[in-house]
This record gives C-alpha cells, sequence and structure tokens, in this order.
C-alpha cells in the first residue's frame, strides 16, 4: 500500500535536478511571464512522471539495458549544454543572443537529462508494489510545482549576478551532470 509521505519525499527528491535547470533557466529570463514558468513546469513535470510509468512497466528487462549509460547519457547532455553555456558567456558581445532557455529543443533535452533517475525509481515501485498511477501524478505535480516556481526564484538571484549569469548557468548545469554521474558509479 503506497503511503503518502514516502511518494512525497521520493517526488521531491526527484524534482531537484529539474528545480535546479528551472532556476538556472530564471537567471536568463528578463522578466519571466506565466507562460514561461508553465512550460517549464509542465516539460519537467511531464517528464518526472512519465518515466516511472516506462520503469514500472519495463521493470526488470527495461532498467539493465538503461541503467548501464542513463547516467552517462544525463552527463553528457547537461555538460554539452553547460559548456555551450559557458563559452557562449566568454564569447558573447553586448546585443547578441543568448542560448534561449526555454526553446523546445532545450527543455526537451533537460527533461530527459534531469528524469532519468524516474525510470529506475519506476522500477523500484513496481518491486515495492506502489499504485504507478497515483504515485507518478504526484511525483509529477511536486516536479511541476518547484520547476514552476524555480524559474521566478532564478530570476531574482540572477538580478544580482547581471553579466556572469550565463557562465554561473552554465557551471550549475556541468555540476548537476558531475552530481548524477558520480551517484551512479560509487
Amino acid at each position: 500500500m503506497m503511503d503518502i509521505p514516502t511518494v512525497l519525499l521520493i517526488a521531491v527528491a526527484l524534482a531537484m535536478d529539474s528545480f535546479s535547470v528551472s532556476v538556472t533557466s530564471g537567471l536568463f529570463l528578463k522578466s519571466p511571464k506565466i507562460r514561461d514558468a508553465l512550460k517549464i513546469g509542465i516539460f519537467f513535470g511531464f517528464f518526472q512522471a512519465f518515466m516511472p510509468l516506462i520503469g514500472w512497466l519495463g521493470a526488470l528487462t527495461l532498467i539493465r539495458f538503461i541503467s548501464e549509460f542513463d547516467h552517462w547519457a544525463a552527463f553528457f547532455l547537461l555538460l554539452l549544454i553547460g559548456c555551450k553555456m559557458i563559452r557562449e558567456s566568454i564569447t558573447r558581445k553586448d546585443g547578441d543572443s543568448r542560448t534561449n532557455m526555454l526553446s523546445w529543443a532545450v527543455l526537451l533535452t533537460f527533461s530527459v537529462a534531469t528524469s532519468i533517475d524516474a525510470l529506475a525509481v519506476g522500477l523500484s515501485l513496481a518491486f515495492l508494489r506502489f499504485p504507478i498511477l497515483s504515485s507518478a501524478i504526484v511525483i509529477g505535480v511536486v516536479t511541476f510545482l518547484l520547476s514552476f516556481f524555480g524559474l521566478y526564484l532564478g530570476n531574482r538571484i540572477g538580478k544580482f549576478f547581471e553579466r556572469k549569469v550565463e557562465m554561473i548557468g552554465g557551471a550549475i548545469l556541468i555540476l548537476i551532470g558531475v552530481r548524477i554521474l558520480l551517484e551512479h558509479l560509487f
């Protein structure tokens, strides 16, 4: 049987990477609009809810295949985008455009990279006989809320850093990728 505190703790833990990326995205926006926060919240919330369903359905067969490289995929996706942002912060002249943190391609990449761990959680939930649908909904809603508000938090923080925002954001994404990799290797 599912106990709500356990599912909420799982949801918050899974949402931390998405929250961090949302805060980083908020650093780049001059004045975020509600549609921006909804967009990032929906992307992250959907993928965090969908991946446990895949893990639950795939159970043992799928997880053996994916678990061997999931952390590497997340690491390289975040490293690639982080390095691109740092390079752009160094080479960009005033008036040049920055990485569009809310483009469909960037959000899709971030959503997949930050939700790969949720796949393994879906497998665990299957073994623990947790009801997957209600668990996935809780995970998705918690991720949506943290990502939605993370965008605004990042925007507030970004006003203090001005010109260094892109470099800081890139470094944060690289660190998230390194953390994901290290958690799986050790």
